[in-house]
């Protein structure tokens, strides 16, 4: 197949794109490579790939990987319609898969704007694109912050999520609306996945993990949000990739029992679906913290505060639509896939 992962400077999209072009997939590979977060992380991410001097690439052109035959990479905006429509035309895509976006519960609560020109203007660019072009399937990143005030737990791709607590969350949800507009009205092949607090080797500088080791490791204090009363359904890197493949390679074919009368919001008639993918297993805050301070080998001086504006104190997957269609449940520990994190991070950081 012929592939267009849009994020591989990013962590899901690398870790992706590696699964795909092992496999024998031909994939082009596309990113803004935004100073959203670490550069170094990015550029180190794209050069694994074979895509090297990452910081003097010219906009628009597409690259070859210097390390797979059957990877190519481009710098590109998302909101860059003109660009976008080119590439789409020129390159021919079977399956694309939507893993861009402006990251982040609490950068979206200072920069709005952000958000609605990466994950609004940039998905209907992508949505207009294949239906164009002929696209197969596309798959696209969803999160499990859509689930909002929503206290039914395990959160189930069943239930109602129409009270998003961040702006980034209603982006999301927002992708998932249009998604199903698409696959309704022009028969395009969408689904939506919600992930679960990804972590491991690679992962992003923002998010907890990272934010742990680093300050645990230079004896620094780590802010641990509502009294460390969280509890997080971290999914380990691996096990989100695996559930993605298995997503693009299985296209959404419609529900024939789908009621308008008793709407099920995780499908539809039309070719449309959506997939928790999470552990299953929700991990208390203080108990994912000793697992970082036992991979370190040092305990951590922790600053207890009150919850963040659009935080929400608690996820946990409902993955049984997953296990029914495809076959599949994540299952790496929490204490396997942290020490293969710090592992990384040592390595990266010389530390």
């Amino acid at each position: 197949m012929k592939i267009l992962v849009t994020g591989t400077a990013g962590f899901i999209g690398y870790h992706l794109i590696k699964r795909l072009l092992e496999r024998g997939d031909e994939v082009v590979g596309l990113d803004n490579i935004n100073d959203y977060y670490d550069l170094r992380v990015k550029y180190g991410r794209l050069e694994e790939t074979g895509i090297e001097n990452a910081e003097n690439i010219d906009y628009g052109k597409l690259i070859q990987s210097k390390k797979y035959d059957n990877y190519k990479f481009i710098k590109l905006n998302l909101e860059d319609r003109e660009a976008i429509t080119k590439l789409f035309e020129k390159e021919k895509f079977d399956k694309v898969c939507n893993l861009a976006a402006q990251a982040g519960v609490r950068y979206s609560l200072t920069n709005p704007y952000a958000y609605i020109d990466s994950n609004i203007v940039g998905f209907v660019n992508l949505l207009e694109a294949c239906r164009h072009n002929d696209v197969k399937h596309l798959a696209y990143a969803s999160s499990s912050s859509v689930y909002g005030l929503n206290e039914t737990m395990p959160f189930s791709v069943h239930d109602n999520v129409d009270h998003p607590i961040s702006l980034y969350a209603a982006s999301k949800k927002s992708n998932e609306l249009m998604a199903h507009t698409y696959s309704h009205l022009y028969n395009l092949p969408t689904t939506g996945l919600r992930f679960f607090t990804v972590y491991g080797p690679w992962g992003r500088p923002d998010m907890a993990l990272f934010l742990f080791t680093k300050a645990i490791l230079e004896g620094k204090p780590i802010d641990v949000f509502n009294y460390g009363e969280m509890k997080r359904d971290f999914t380990y890197i691996d096990d989100i990739v695996e559930g993605v493949i298995r997503v693009i390679d299985n296209p959404p074919k419609g529900d024939p029992n789908w009621s308008g009368k008793q709407p099920d919001p995780g499908s539809s008639k039309a070719p449309y679906k959506i997939y928790n993918i999470g552990n299953n297993n929700p991990v208390k805050l203080m108990d994912f913290i000793e697992a970082i301070e036992n991979a370190i080998g040092k305990k951590a001086e922790k600053n207890m505060l009150p919850i963040q504006p659009g935080d929400v104190p608690a996820t946990y997957a409902d993955v049984t639509d997953l296990i029914e269609d495809l076959g599949y449940k994540p299952a790496t520990p929490i204490e396997e896939g942290i020490n293969n994190f710090v592992k990384w991070y040592r390595e990266f950081y010389n530390v």
